[in-house]
């Protein structure tokens, strides 16, 4: 028993040592091919650093949760960037809670993330706060999963799909009833969001919301199609405030959310039911050769390549997404900036004189250069997506950010977060003048800008919609401009964020419009 008693801690012993040696020299190896990496990339630190509280970034927290709630979130990191002195810093590191995060605004750093090093990088957490909501359809998924995703989609957004401009001129119509004709002031963004959805439903589920229809109607303001409407809203609000909490989004009272998710999800769950019995019956007759040709619907294609109806519903509201809130942001803003700009509206007017009140065709939309100057310089100043980050799945490197004027490699360990904010390297004086603070579409005659400039994100996850957006947005305004001869700003004061995944202004577009002369 003596014997024994002895041999077994001397075991432990060993155990302890051989697990404390293992360590050691994981640990050394990692040393090692860090220094090695860093040695061969001719890498430097950075040494910029914001944060007043080095162990948990508590203090950048509940900076971003009061700079939300001020409307002012994006400001925050234009401030940061200035906040070292008379030194340019285009990249700072900072910490967050458990991550180790790298901010920056250098479009060489960008382009490395979004492009040349795509595989160095995942979503990170951001899956965690979007899931609710959008599953692991093609925004919110990584890897074989995202791959399958675009290559489910990418056909279904074919010019012919995208071209289909009378059923946008159905909905416009809609829209121009809802615009008081005697000068009065009203809210724009209002409208748009309400156009969007009801081109984005019908364009995905061949069943429009037709939120349109009840301006001015709030008896009828309670169907299913509204309520979807408005909890869509909230749903994407509560993501992005989940996403800012990170770690401690667990903390948050989620019942509002929570519902909101599940009116979206019962919603979309009707049309998918009805999509997959369509094709199921479709490929009956097709079998009994009584098939016929068909009319494109988005969510008949889905229905065809897959009878996965969780995978179908969470890829439509992925799309509805985009197809919503980036063309209603889009025109939310332009429409802000414009009416401050009197003479804008007039050369936009100039632009289109040659249709003499005709609707544009596709190529007619494509041609206007004074209009692609102006959705240009609306996506510049207020992208709609303005920010976004990455998670560094393997120790890696940035060609920019090292040593004191930033110009060296730099150093990315595993699990560092990259943020990186096209809001602030939009506003860039370096790339786009020292008026870049201010809406001026001419600076577009000559700007021929690479990744400094990424409304649509970049590399292989470039936005499949971006054709989409751009058409429905120059057509409204368009037909906009086309109907009335004056645009007034009724919005004296600045122009403030409201971010849910996407940017929009906080006070709208308020405006008066003076209708054409017929």
């Amino acid at each position: 028993m003596a014997e024994g008693s002895r041999q077994h801690p001397l075991l432990l012993y060993v155990a302890a040592g051989a697990f404390l040696s293992f360590i050691v020299y994981t640990r050394l190896n990692l040393y090692l091919a860090r220094r090695r990496i860093i040695k061969e990339n001719g890498c430097k630190p950075c040494p910029y650093v914001y944060n007043k509280d080095p162990f948990l970034g508590l203090d950048v927290l509940f900076e971003n949760i009061k700079r939300a709630k001020a409307h002012t979130f994006l400001e925050a990191t234009l401030d940061r960037l200035n906040s070292f002195g008379t030194n340019k810093v285009n990249t700072f590191h900072t910490k967050l809670i458990n991550y180790p995060v790298i901010l920056t605004i250098e479009p060489e750093n960008v382009k490395t993330i979004l492009s040349l090093k795509f595989k160095d990088y995942s979503f990170g957490n951001r899956q965690k706060g979007f899931a609710p909501l959008l599953g692991h359809g093609i925004f919110n998924s990584d890897g074989e999963r995202w791959a399958n995703s675009r290559h489910l989609l990418r056909p279904n957004f074919a010019r012919e799909q995208v071209a289909d401009l009378s059923m946008l001129e159905r909905h416009f119509r809609f829209l121009i009833k809802a615009v008081p004709k005697d000068g009065s002031t009203i809210d724009l963004q209002d409208l748009f969001f309400r156009m969007t959805i009801d081109t984005a439903t019908e364009f995905l589920f061949n069943h429009s919301t037709e939120s349109l229809r009840m301006v001015g109607h709030p008896e009828d303001d309670s169907n299913e199609d509204t309520q979807f409407a408005k909890a869509f809203q909230f749903a994407q609000a509560d993501a992005m405030v989940s996403i800012r909490f990170g770690p401690l989004n667990g903390l948050r009272n989620h019942k509002q959310g929570d519902e909101a998710i599940r009116i979206c999800h019962e919603y979309v769950d009707k049309w998918v039911d009805e999509a997959v019995r369509y094709r199921e019956a479709q490929d009956v007759e097709k079998a009994a050769g009584a098939g016929k040709e068909e009319r494109y619907v988005f969510i008949h294609e889905l229905a065809k390549q897959t009878k996965d109806k969780k995978r179908i519903r969470e890829e439509l509201i992925n799309i509805l997404l985009a197809g919503r809130d980036t063309t209603a942001s889009l025109l939310s803003n332009m429409f802000n900036m414009i009416s401050r700009k009197p003479e804008i509206w007039q050369k936009l007017r100039e632009e289109v004189e040659g249709l003499n009140g005709r609707t544009p065709s596709y190529e007619e939309l494509r041609n206007f250069k004074y209009l692609k100057w102006c959705m240009n310089e609306s996506l510049r100043l207020h992208p709609v997506v303005p920010g976004n980050s990455r998670l560094a799945i393997r120790d890696t490197v940035l060609p920019r950010g090292g040593g004191p004027d930033g110009t060296f490699p730099l150093f990315v360990s595993k699990g560092t977060l990259i943020a990186y904010s096209q809001y602030a390297t939009h506003r860039r004086q370096d790339f786009f003048g020292a008026d870049a603070e201010e809406y001026r579409p001419e600076r577009w005659e000559h700007l021929r800008p690479g990744w400094e400039y990424l409304p649509f994100n970049g590399g292989p996850r470039i936005c499949l919609g971006q054709q989409y957006a751009l058409t429905e947005a120059g057509y409204v305004t368009v037909r906009m401009v086309q109907q009335f001869q004056k645009l007034e700003c009724r919005d004296q004061g600045p122009w403030f964020e409201s971010l849910t995944l996407t940017c929009a202004s906080k006070n709208g577009a308020l405006v008066g419009l003076t209708p054409a002369a017929a």
